[in-house]
């Protein structure tokens, strides 16, 4: 028989991704396939050899549908050169005018044909089918496969956002609370949910390999690195081509698009469906000036679907660098400074209102009026409450939340708000020096002497300089023989990384020595000690700098030694830092509006003035730090506080995750299913397993090694462990393996015997899944994911799918041609059965999918009748986001009433009185 090739216009399926519905060849040429499935508006590039396509090609008999839904019976089959043409009645119909949504599967032509496999591979295929609707169906996906601790305050602010059509929003937690954890839990529920397919991450280079490493490691996330070299590379190969597209998943250097323009306008010309920037706080603006890396963001930020801002220190560059960012998120909204500036002033009367709703206060007067400014839904819960139904309280407290401050655009967790910190204790060492080097030498016989005190404990040092950091360990090693590494900007990632990752081994480097590139994005809690050599003349600075130790999860108080020279203006900011602000054992709160108002002190030429009335300057800078603090506390902090961690919505779905890491059907399954495949599954410890590829079925399992790996399912081994993979519903080894065995026949078609003294009797057991074929960007699996039905009838064509003794039974392994042999059952009783099971299952699907529009009514009705009340007393919330809503919601009603039913697996069970002769 020749060998069927493919001609653009013919139908065909994807038999590895059946849900993808059919079809259309768009091109055939150099043993390549482009095809494009319209249903799920995906397209797809195939080798021709090694893809798993089918034609799709109806025979007599066969039912159809076309694109409007109408039904038709084949009468007869056309082959009109490359394209098939089917004969319905008096009709005739050409293959593209075919339903993408017509199911092609082939359990029933299997078992007709008496092509089965063994009874364990059908238990398998069922199993794999629930347990695939549950992961797709979970609000844990995206957020259970980290390895991370799970933090409320964290998970709190992924699940806002993640459930967000367009997240656009600025994480501005506090130094050490975890930024990086919420954006890469954010963006691995988009991506896995595939709300975001092309994602691009910008980052100050020093920070490219630390996240390359972390998405790998917590996330099991591949990032491809973007730079000149690769670039050149791909363009090489491709002279006309767009590099960007050649990932799907970007890290890149912001300097190394916003040097180079035409680099720059590639990266925007590609697309991105998600765009992450780390250490925002470097997007210096005007509205006269924007720097090169915020008008590359810009431009990036106006093309992207989502953007994920990251800053400790979103104030850093003041007010007006504030607004800039909130900009980048929401041009629209935040298009004038002044009405920003204004706005904010309104934040602490808001805030004492709502804090008076919280602590179960009566109502003011004032606060009466202040809500009855707002919307109708705000205005029945404030009359609710007022006539004593205090459940309307927290109803009442979620909505104010909702309609005042930055809250919707700006997440910002304070450790004020939180537990389970380490205490810091700040050390200041006077010492004296005379002539041009005698403050350096003096500095390092200091340095020197704490190193031999401190014997085998980890110091960090910072100072402002490379050239300082480059002196330092030069000195100091002439002084003491101690293991020592630099970290500063001349060195390459690859040095700077590697340095850093010494001096965390156990048996590494004693001191790091950083410039002031160590005091962003790096993590070295494993250490406790850290040395300022010199300090910083911007407060906030100085926390990015403590904040390297002062992470959650560091174990021991961190002291923070501060040598300074007496008599100079080190010695001036190490006392107004410490008995001034209180800077250096809490964190500070305004700090941006504090340097400013302290400015002539932080950048003096000349301390001896100021050190002649330093009590003075001292008392004052307390008061200016209870005053800003005290206000922020009342106002704006108190707002964001409330909007950025909400504990309810965070234990719903820790709860979610930890249901999952516990869940005792998962760990076997996965075992069950790996073995399937080949692979060699060895205990090590509890719930801990060796896996090795030994003799695979397959050419390879995506995210296993070849050489193998070890494994848990346990969280808290996988967090101490991490040599150890942590195999989750979302590791890309599990979902991957059951792709590959749901996308083949393995399973679907089975023959077992049923040895019994009742007689004899046949029975159907048909597994169907209700598939609701829809752009990935929908996300419809919320509401409909694919859902296993299981029916099972009888020769008579009785339902028995609620029997328990048919849900488990000792079957054994049996010849189905004694059965396909007699005509009777082959010709009628078994097509009356498939028939029967079929339009039992049809009546299932309905009550699936009625349940499902339901639940989307309820839930999008609701959010988008928020929506639109909020709208009216908070502009945050903008027309499109209310349009684009609608618009989901309408498209996702859509996909799922056009929902289908796929018959995935078939087996065939009779029962018998005697074992059957060998």
């Amino acid at each position: 028989m020749p060998e069927i090739l493919p001609s653009p216009g013919q139908r065909w399926v994807s038999d590895t991704e059946p849900e993808l519905g059919l079809g259309i060849i768009l091109k055939a040429e150099f043993g390549k396939v482009e095809v494009f499935f319209p249903a799920a508006n995906e397209q797809r590039l195939y080798a021709l050899k090694a893809s798993a396509l089918r034609r799709v090609r109806f025979s007599e008999g066969d039912h159809i549908k076309l694109h409007d839904g109408a039904p038709l019976t084949v009468d007869s089959v056309k082959d009109a050169g490359k394209a098939l043409v089917y004969v319905c009645g008096g009709r005739e119909v050409n293959e593209a005018e075919l339903s993408d949504l017509i199911s092609f599967s082939t359990p029933a032509e299997r078992l007709m044909a008496g092509q089965v496999d063994d009874l364990y591979a059908f238990d398998l295929r069922a199993e794999a089918l629930r347990q695939q609707s549950r992961i797709r169906h979970s609000p844990a996906r995206g957020f259970a496969g980290g390895r991370i601790d799970l933090i409320p305050h964290q998970i709190s602010i992924a699940s806002d956002v993640a459930s967000r059509l367009t997240p656009r929003v600025l994480l501005a937690d506090e130094v050490g609370l975890g930024k990086t954890i919420e954006a890469c839990l954010i963006m691995h529920r988009l991506h896995l949910t595939g709300r975001a397919n092309r994602i691009l991450i910008l980052l100050p280079e020093a920070l490219v390999h630390q996240w390359f490493v972390e998405l790998f490691r917590r996330f099991n996330l591949l990032f491809s690195i973007f730079d000149e070299e690769r670039c050149g590379a791909i363009e090489s190969n491709s002279s006309e081509g767009n590099p960007f597209l050649d990932s799907q998943t970007v890290l890149c250097d912001v300097m190394f698009l916003a040097g180079n323009p035409a680099r720059a306008a590639q990266a925007v010309a590609a697309g991105w469906d998600l765009l992450i920037v780390d250490e925002a706080h470097h997007l210096e603006w005007s509205a006269a000036a924007p720097s090169p890396q915020y008008a590359v963001v810009d431009a990036l930020a106006k093309q992207a679907s989502g953007v994920l801002l990251l800053t400790a220190t979103p104030q850093q560059l003041g007010p007006e660098g504030h607004f800039a960012r909130l900009r980048l998120l929401d041009p629209d909204r935040y298009s004038s400074l002044d009405l920003f500036l204004k706005e904010s002033e309104q934040y602490e009367r808001t805030a004492k209102a709502l804090e008076r709703v919280i602590d179960g206060k009566p109502l003011r007067p004032a606060d009466q009026k202040l809500f009855a400014e707002h919307s109708p839904r705000i205005r029945a819960s404030c009359e609710a409450l007022l006539a004593g139904k205090e459940e309307a309280r927290q109803r009442l407290v979620s909505e104010l939340i909702d309609s005042f401050g930055t809250g919707r655009v700006l997440f910002r967790n304070m450790r004020t708000a939180l537990t389970g910190f380490p205490e810091r204790k700040a050390i200041l060492v006077p010492l004296s020096g005379d002539g041009e080097e005698q403050p350096m030498r003096a500095k390092v016989k200091w340095l020197v002497g704490l190193l031999k005190k401190l014997r085998d404990e980890k110091i960090l040092l910072i100072c402002h300089s490379r050239e300082v950091a480059e002196t330092l360990l030069l000195q100091v090693q002439q002084e003491i023989n101690v293991p020592a590494g630099v970290f500063h900007e001349g060195l390459t990632l690859l040095q700077r990384d590697r340095n850093a990752a010494w001096f965390a081994e156990p048996e590494g480097a004693r001191i790091l020595f950083c410039s002031e590139i160590g005091s962003e994005g790096r993590n070295f809690q494993f250490a406790h000690h850290l040395a300022l050599f010199d300090l910083p003349a911007d407060p906030e600075v100085l926390e990015q700098r403590i904040g390297r130790l002062d992470r959650i999860g560091q174990t021991a108080t961190i002291r923070i030694y501060v040598p300074y020279i007496k008599g100079s203006q080190s010695e001036v900011l190490a006392k107004l830092y410490q008995e001034g602000l209180d800077a250096f054992e809490q964190n500070l709160h305004g700090a941006s509006e504090m340097a400013a108002a302290l400015k002539p002190i932080l950048r003096s030429a000349d301390p001896a003035p100021l050190l002649a009335d330093l009590d003075k300057h001292l008392a004052s800078a307390r008061a200016l730090r209870a005053e800003i603090t005290g206000r922020l506390k009342r106002g704006h902090d108190r707002l964001l506080a409330m909007a950025s961690c909400r504990p309810e919505r965070a234990e719903k779905i820790i709860a979610e995750i930890r249901a999952a890491d516990s869940d005792a059907s998962f760990e076997p399954f996965v075992i069950r299913l790996l073995d399937r495949f080949g692979v060699q599954c060895d205990d090590l410890a509890p719930r801990t397993y060796l896996l090795a590829p030994g003799h695979l079925l397959v050419d390879a399992l995506p995210g296993l090694p070849a050489e193998g790996m070890s494994v848990t399912f346990d969280r808290a081994r996988a967090l101490s462990r991490e040599d150890l993979g942590f195999l989750t519903l979302d590791h890309p080894l599990v979902r991957g393996s059951l792709d590959l065995l749901l996308g083949t026949e393995t399973g679907n078609s089975a023959f077992g015997l049923w040895i019994d003294p009742a007689g004899e009797a046949i029975f159907l057991e048909l597994y169907a899944v209700v598939e609701a074929l829809a752009p990935a960007a929908l996300h419809v699996h919320r509401f409909l994911p694919p859902t296993p039905i299981r029916i099972v009838v009888d020769h008579a064509l009785v339902d028995r799918s609620s029997s328990s003794e048919l849900a488990s039974l000792p079957l054994k392994k049996g010849d189905i041609f004694r059965l396909l042999d007699r005509g009777a059952i082959r010709k009628k009783a078994l097509p009356a059965m498939l028939e029967k099971a079929n339009a039992l299952a049809e009546a299932e699907m309905k009550r699936f999918v009625a349940e499902a529009s339901q639940n989307l009514d309820s839930q999008l009705g609701g959010e988008l009748s928020r929506l639109e009340e909020l709208r009216e007393i908070n502009d945050h919330v903008l027309p499109e986001e209310i349009a684009v809503l609608r618009k989901h919601w309408t498209d996702l009603e859509a996909a799922i009433h056009a929902a289908r039913l796929r018959v995935d697996a078939l087996r065939l069970i009779f029962r018998t009185s005697a074992e059957p002769e060998t």
